[in-house]
């Protein structure tokens, strides 16, 4: 049975769009691609050919892989978010206690995760210490570069 992937409404429609994306305009640039390589005639050294080719086993393999990923997507809605503890959904205040620093992160599923965003993935290190602790809470979050101990400061939608 495949894994159930969490996500929230804004990630679904994310993975919709790629998706679409990929199925109409992706694919119609590809095969282009590949009709304009095969013009240059010889395929046996025909490099445009080659990397058009590759190319379309890359799309086509993300198709698959994001149509898989929608049969097991659970939505979680902004009405299904609570601020009584940290899950999926929530943006929560952390105090690292090292680093005398505050530090807001959004819960996502692992497909939305973005670092850059402070968006981190109910999968990683730091998600997987958060979820289901409350505010005031301390947490020992186990990273490869060592132990780094949070403080929940506020749970928010």
């Amino acid at each position: 049975m495949a894994k159930q992937i969490i996500v929230t409404e804004e990630g679904l429609k994310k993975l919709q769009e790629e998706l679409e994306y990929l199925k109409t305009t992706k694919r119609k640039e590809v095969v282009e691609a590949i009709r304009v390589a095969l013009s240059f005639g010889d395929l046996s050294e025909n490099s445009e050919y080659d990397e058009a080719k590759n190319e379309q086993a890359k799309t086509e393999a993300r198709i698959s892989e994001l149509e898989e990923s929608l049969k097991h997507v659970k939505v979680i809605s902004d009405s299904e978010v609570n601020t009584d503890a940290v899950n999926v959904g929530n943006r929560v205040l952390v105090y690292d206690i090292e680093f005398d620093e505050e530090i807001e992160y959004t819960l996502v599923g692992s497909t939305e995760a973005d670092p850059i965003e402070n968006k981190i993935s109910d999968q990683s290190p730091i998600g997987q210490a958060l979820i289901g602790r409350a505010v005031g809470d301390t947490v020992d979050v186990h990273t490869p570069g060592g132990v780094i101990k949070l403080e929940i400061r506020e749970i928010m939608k």
